[in-house]
């Protein structure tokens, strides 16, 4: 049974970035002493999520890719021996920033990067005047653990990517993110938010025959400019396995990491079961590249 132990950081975040910054460092130790041998961390964990307004002085926050942060967490991973997923704001040029994971091996080198593809822009996540979609497509990282189909937040939302991680050869699926509530939502609306994010999540794991790995950040932030009432953080990070299956998940307010067992092997059996694949009719599927197709 191919076991791999994987570690997930649900993290509340502040505004001093060194301070998150070593919270992260104590919390990837946490799953290392647990054995983890991949470890992920939520979407743009160095900082507040800074995209809940438009200001142009907040570009400052991001950094090249190698950058500081990739040595600091590249010199933990080769200490530590495992597989890092991070989640960076990067400046690639002047002006051409992204939206990035980074997947740091267990040497501590980079072992592949992805530019998230599916921007959002909506009140509190004004990330398009951040982030240029990324220019990669959806290929997996190839480490020492596995083939690891990257992906970040606004990007779990879409069958169409998980599928074609899949197709590259993608051994589980994981998501970084960091996603909540407007604080004025009634309690009926967060639960279905939260039920649908999780039951869509879930039917990629069943669709592909892959697990996935989802890790959010949790607590509260305020919104700066106070147009909106900030973001709670919904927390509720999890796996499940490749028939959807839950394997872990965490609270929804409260830090905590957890490292879950992880068996890769089991792809095979499932996809003998369900063979999804086999029966694709990929002769049949060329509106999926239309924006619609009932006008």
């Amino acid at each position: 049974m191919n076991e791999m132990k994987t570690g997930l950081i649900q993290q509340r975040n502040v505004a001093d970035t060194e301070a998150n910054i070593a919270r992260l460092t104590a919390h990837v130790r946490a799953c290392a002493q647990q054995g983890a041998q991949l470890i992920v961390l939520p979407e743009l964990h160095n900082s507040l999520y800074f995209c809940q307004t438009e200001d142009t002085a907040l570009f400052d926050l991001a950094e090249p890719i190698p950058g500081p942060s990739t040595e600091r967490f590249g010199k933990l991973a080769g200490e530590l021996g495992a597989v890092l997923v991070l989640s960076l704001f990067e400046k690639r040029a002047p002006g051409l920033y992204h939206n990035t994971a980074v997947v740091i091996e267990r040497d501590g080198t980079i072992a592949g990067t992805y530019r998230k593809m599916h921007i959002p822009d909506d009140p509190a996540y004004y990330e398009k005047f951040y982030f240029t979609p990324g220019d990669g497509g959806f290929t997996p990282v190839a480490t020492s653990v596995g083939r690891l189909g990257v992906m970040v937040c606004w990007d779990q939302w879409y069958p169409e990517a998980a599928r074609l991680m899949t197709l590259n050869g993608a051994d589980l699926l994981i998501y970084p993110t960091a996603i909540g509530w407007e604080s004025s939502d009634a309690d009926d609306e967060k639960r279905r938010q939260t039920d649908a994010w999780q039951t869509v999540q879930r039917g990629h794991a069943i669709a592909n025959g892959l697990p996935v790995v989802t890790v959010n950040r949790t607590g509260y932030e305020p919104d700066p400019s106070g147009q909106t009432k900030g973001i709670q953080f919904w927390g509720n990070s999890f796996a499940v396995g490749q028939q959807g299956e839950r394997l872990c998940e965490l609270s929804n307010d409260d830090e905590a990491v957890a490292v879950v067992d992880i068996n890769l092997e089991r792809t095979e059996q499932v996809r003998r079961w369900w063979p999804f694949l086999r029966d694709r009719r990929i002769d049949a599927f060329d509106g999926l590249t239309r924006r619609y197709l009932a006008d």
